[in-house]
């Protein structure tokens, strides 16, 4: 086992293969050391997010070097079969690089069981092994810039079912009509690791039949339940207005990332503000703009990006108000263009009332999990506010957040795949100045430096989990620093990753601002 460095709190476990990595995540799971919030597997790795007030690397490295690995027993979860239709664009092409006709192609894919090792890339994509041992062959030299939701497909070993679409450069075999992501299903992804799949081709009997059954249990939303307390009409919505809470934790295993609030600081503070548990729902706003008109009497709290924050009453008398402010009914609060920072959180007391999905409110904008953005003329619902607790007053030291052109310092644990890259590229990812660009939002702030990193190693690296905050590099040298919403794997070398307590910061600079990055440590592999 190699132990890499990810982050002040998470860690990167390499393994020589599949099987091994297997091995550990089953012992792992067996007896999950204290302290370990998430574990992300992939090909030949384990990303282990931790507490570190309750645990370090040091100490789950001794912990993982102590397991006898090889003994543990996985036993064959439930069975499921998919209806294939075998009609994809890649089928001809995959029997012409395996020397076979496509007849034969179609009875190897369907012909064994396969077993999920691990979900990622996407909610509900799970990577598939076994099969017939003759099914190799490379990803498409080119991606597609779209493939659609049901394409069954292979790669190199694995074999997979888009869940939604998205890009993808594997080989496109067929396609099904069973949805591996439906938030009406519980659990919402299809197939979880150590179920067993097998591929049936719709063509035949049992194909037919098969169809027949999975299209006769589609699940149905439930009716939405009816509010008649205080809320808030949407008058305007801004750039971008979503709501957010602390996150959804704990769905790695059906390939979900935390999500949440990008200041998670401006979100617990706007909260306290009103006398709400900390990791209440809020909205988090973009840029100015957002109007919201109270329907009856609430009392609500703005923090994050600072700026004018303008209050309008229903005979048109206006005032500039604090960052918390009782309205009364008809009164329309409005935020103005910030002078610091780009995200604003407002809270109510008593909250938003907003359906979770997965235990979160929070809005996932690449899995797509969650409320959609806030629309003009939307009604939200207010909770009852009789059982909050005591308003508190304003921080009278609020965090000092970036102005448009001004450079941020970010704090980087460099790792784990700082040796992919040249010594020059290293002492250049430090030295040089990165420009945010307007392709950035919650997913990742996209950096443009003057000069683009090079690697020492380019062959294709397996996907690996990415944590938050992680900095990755692709083709093109010019580096992604993940947020929130960030994909669960991926597939580029990731050159340091931002520390925990600077997170909140990152998500506060403004388009065209800049950042330079300071390593804590020259990259080394971890030692226990």
């Amino acid at each position: 086992m190699r132990f890499l460095p990810v982050s002040d709190q998470s860690m990167l476990v390499e393994l020589q293969d599949l099987e091994h990595t297997l091995d550990l995540l089953a012992a792992l799971q067996a007896e999950l050391p204290a302290g370990v919030q998430e574990l992300v597997p992939a090909a030949r790795t384990i990303l282990v997010s931790f507490d570190r007030w309750q645990t370090s690397a040091a100490d789950l490295q001794r912990h993982m070097a102590a397991l006898h690995l090889g003994r543990q027993a996985r036993s064959a979860g439930q069975r499921v079969e998919i209806a294939v239709h075998y009609d994809g664009e890649d089928l001809a092409d995959v029997a012409q690089i395996l020397g076979i006709d496509v007849p034969e192609l179609i009875r190897r894919h369907s012909g064994s069981d396969y077993s999920v090792a691990f979900c990622g890339f996407a909610p509900g994509f799970a990577y598939l092994t076994g099969g017939d041992p003759s099914l190799n062959v490379p990803r498409r030299s080119t991606p597609r810039t779209k493939v659609p939701a049901g394409s069954v497909a292979i790669a190199g070993t694995f074999s997979a079912v888009y869940p939604n679409d998205t890009p993808g450069g594997w080989q496109l075999l067929g396609r099904t009509e069973v949805p591996m992501w439906d938030l009406l299903r519980n659990p919402p992804a299809l197939l979880q690791p150590g179920m067993l799949v097998r591929f049936v081709d719709a063509s035949t009997a049992a194909g037919q039949a098969l169809l027949q059954q999975q299209s006769a249990a589609k699940a149905q939303a439930p009716a939405a339940a009816e509010h008649t307390g205080a809320g808030m009409r949407v008058r305007a919505t801004g750039l971008q207005t979503l709501v957010q809470d602390a996150g959804r934790a704990g769905q790695a295993g059906q390939g979900v990332s935390a999500a949440g609030a990008l200041d998670q600081g401006a979100m617990r503070r706007a909260n306290r503000l009103v006398g709400n548990d900390a990791r209440q729902s809020v909205l988090e706003s973009v840029a100015a703009g957002l109007q919201l008109q109270s329907l009856g009497a609430t009392v609500v709290a703005v923090t994050g990006a600072t700026g004018p924050l303008t209050v309008r009453s229903a005979s048109g008398a206006a005032w500039q108000a604090e960052r918390n402010a009782a309205l009364n009914d008809g009164d329309v609060i409005q935020l103005g263009e910030p002078d610091s920072g780009v995200r604003s959180y407002v809270a109510v007391r008593g909250g938003w009332l907003v359906e979770p999905v997965l235990g979160s409110t929070s809005t996932d904008t690449l899995a797509r999990i969650g409320p959609a953005a806030l629309t003009t003329g939307q009604t939200l619902a207010v909770g009852d506010a009789r059982d909050a607790a005591a308003v508190q007053a304003p921080d009278l030291n609020p965090p000092a957040l970036p102005k448009a052109g001004e450079t941020v310092v970010l704090d980087v644990v460099m790792g784990p795949r700082t040796d992919w890259f040249t010594p020059e590229a290293v002492a250049l990812f430090a030295a040089q100045r990165w420009q945010v660009t307007p392709q950035s939002n919650r997913v990742g702030l996209r950096l443009a430096g003057e000069e683009a990193l090079v690697r020492s190693q380019t062959q294709e690296l397996p996907s690996e989990g990415t944590a938050l905050g992680a900095i990755q590099v692709p083709a093109s040298g010019q580096p992604v620093l993940f947020l929130a919403d960030h994909p669960l794997t991926g597939g580029y070398p990731v050159i340091a990753c931002i520390a925990s307590y600077h997170l909140d910061l990152a998500a506060q600079v403004p388009v065209g601002g800049w950042l330079q990055f300071r390593p804590l440590a020259p990259f080394a592999d971890l030692v226990g």
